[in-house]
């Protein structure tokens, strides 16, 4: 049979133009007015995508070799062919054979863009960027976008001078981008160019004098090159350009700790710790540092505790789980557990608060409010044996028993052979069955735990 040669040829090459759209609903349909093609050139091409479809690509394969020799000598209707018999073979890595059929369709078709996107997106999985380059160039005339592409392939490729060159043009284009900031400095790293990035960023500082991430990045590359007092005076600068800045005071209180000017290093804290502009990992990296000042100097202690204040979100926890592993470390025990309790009260999931907090809670003969903490606890980590013995401590102290023995009991399911605390859940168990007045398995649980303890 054969139809209409021009319908087919819409047809396939609808297929070059939407190759990632195609699969197996797409046989569906009348296939009468295909094109002047042979029935048994429909059947195996039809054939291939249904297998291509189900990934079976050697399968695929087979069918289209033969409808390859159903085209005859009809070459736009091969480059179809060769277009689906590159994208069977790149999926099964046979990459060589994929790049000798891409190329086919790009003869026969020129310089066709979606053949090019998978031809180098082939190109870059094999990290095989050379090849990549010069389709990126021809991609770029076609779509600009793919220029961010093509610097990424020169520095890849370490043509530094180029890739920088891309870069600038875009920025001048577009603005900057964090990718091609981030893609600028990756190459100075490379390049040890550390004076071609600070060159750079003085001269954007001249131009844009209100942007603050240029000058941030400028005084963390003269920091990095021990130059501290050249980086003093260009967050002096920014500040002095923008009195308003939140940002800069990430910068200068340490410059200000570094020269004994502490009531400067506090306000420029109290600013970064207030800002809603600073996430959150900054500010514990400047609260960690004025944790390690304080350490050394004993007398601003008093300090810490109203600065924890000051965070624009208080709902928190971590902040006062990180002052409350100071005081621990200082052995003030009191201290510590009333910031691990606030802390608590904000951060319910934190394992290691909450262990902590318990374990203070205990020490300090707190054991309502051990009993409570401890079972909301349990409700979020069911299966940590910790919790069931100290749950278990807690109704001791409250001369529950039968409460205290119940948890003691599932706990000890969920022990993984700790020893240790093993002895102390029978040790538990054992003044539970003595509160509760059970002498008899009182002396069962306390002769298990002897055991343990001296197994001789």
């Amino acid at each position: 049979m054969h139809v209409n040669h021009s319908c087919f040829l819409f047809f396939v090459f609808g297929i070059l133009c939407f190759p990632k759209q195609l699969d197996a609903q797409e046989l569906q349909g009348p296939t009468d007015d295909l094109g002047d093609v042979s029935s048994a050139f429909q059947e195996h091409f039809f054939e291939a995508l249904k297998q291509k479809g189900i990934e079976n690509y050697e399968l695929s394969l087979e069918a289209l070799k033969k409808a390859e020799k159903e085209a005859k000598e009809d070459q736009e209707i091969k480059a179809a062919v060769h277009f689906e018999m590159a994208k069977n073979l790149a999926k099964l890595k046979r990459y060589e054979e994929a790049e000798t059929n891409f190329n086919k369709v790009l003869q026969a078709r020129g310089d066709q863009l979606d053949v090019l996107e998978l031809l180098y997106e082939m190109y870059y999985q094999q990290k095989n960027y050379e090849a990549a380059i010069p389709l990126v160039i021809k991609l770029t005339e076609i779509d600009s976008d793919y220029k961010e592409d093509l610097a990424n392939l020169y520095s890849r490729t370490k043509q530094f001078d180029r890739a920088l060159q891309v870069i600038d043009e875009l920025d001048e284009l577009l603005g900057e981008s964090d990718y091609r900031d981030a893609l600028r400095a990756q190459i100075y790293r490379q390049t040890g160019n550390t004076f071609g990035q600070i060159e750079q960023l003085e001269e954007k500082i001249d131009a844009y004098p209100k942007n603050e991430k240029d000058y941030l990045k400028l005084i963390y590359l003269y920091s990095e090159e021990g130059d501290n007092q050249k980086s003093f005076i260009i967050a002096k600068k920014l500040l002095s350009n923008n009195p308003k800045s939140e940002l800069v005071h990430l910068a200068l209180y340490k410059f200000y700790l570094a020269d004994g000017l502490t009531e400067e290093a506090f306000t420029s804290m109290k600013i970064v710790f207030a800002s809603q502009k600073i996430d959150r990992t900054s500010k514990y990296k400047v609260l960690g540092d004025f944790i390690q000042f304080v350490d050394e100097n004993a007398s601003y202690q008093s300090e810490l505790a109203s600065l924890v204040n000051l965070f624009a979100d208080k709902n928190d926890g971590q902040v006062y789980e990180k002052l409350g592993d100071y005081y621990l470390l200082k052995g003030q025990k009191k201290e510590a557990l009333l910031l691990f309790e606030k802390g608590t009260s904000l951060d319910e999931d934190n394992y290691g608060l909450l262990k902590n907090t318990l374990l203070l809670q205990i020490e300090f003969k707190k054991y309502e409010a051990a009993l409570h903490l401890s079972n909301s606890a349990l409700e979020i980590f069911p299966a940590q044996a910790l919790l069931y013995l100290l749950n278990g401590v807690a109704n001791n102290g409250l001369q529950k028993s039968d409460m205290a023995i119940e948890a003691l009991e599932m706990g000890v399911d969920y022990l993984l052979d700790d020893k240790k605390m093993e002895y102390d859940f029978y040790d538990q168990l054992a003044i539970a069955y003595q509160l509760k007045g059970d002498t008899q398995n009182a002396n069962l649980f306390s002769k298990k735990a002897l055991d343990l303890k001296d197994p001789n």
